[in-house]
């Protein structure tokens, strides 16, 4: 059994000439991709199987990534159903020479976890070590999207 902070990845992307559109800037496909798998990693941490994509919401562009600056992935496990598991995942640009950062993309992934045969397999429960986890959890609950 993990907890929230067990979760917690953070990854960085250098955007590349080959990564960027006609306005040198991060092509929104790549972004979604840096966070899928990193996002995916974050189930899997908290699974401890395979696990899949299911599900994307609210998936917010907010500004773009220049060409030269890095884009930064935040991600973590905030919730567990039976098979599935929910990532909270965050893009943002950082210079990479002062480390200044912006949010830049936002949005809310579910995983499911499968086993050797792909079908869906039960997760362990998510638990809520200290103030950290809380915090995460709880950001991660306030801005969910609402399901209609």
């Amino acid at each position: 059994m993990s907890s929230v902070s067990d979760t917690y990845i953070q990854n960085r992307q250098r955007v590349q000439p080959t990564h960027t559109n006609n306005y040198e800037s991060a092509h929104g496909g790549n972004v979604v991709k840096w966070m899928d798998e990193v996002g995916a990693m974050s189930a899997m941490r908290h699974a401890g199987e395979t696990c899949v994509t299911a599900k994307i919401s609210e998936l917010d562009f907010k500004r773009p990534i220049p060409q030269g600056d890095t884009c930064v992935i935040e991600s973590y496990a905030y919730a567990a159903g039976r098979t599935s598991v929910r990532v909270r995942l965050r893009a943002f640009r950082e210079s990479p020479r002062t480390g200044d950062r912006e949010l830049t993309t936002d949005s809310y992934f579910v995983f499911v976890a499968v086993d050797a045969e792909g079908s869906p397999t039960p997760v362990p429960e998510l638990t809520v070590d200290g103030e950290r986890c809380r915090e995460l959890r709880d950001d991660a609950l306030a801005a969910e999207p609402d399901e209609e």
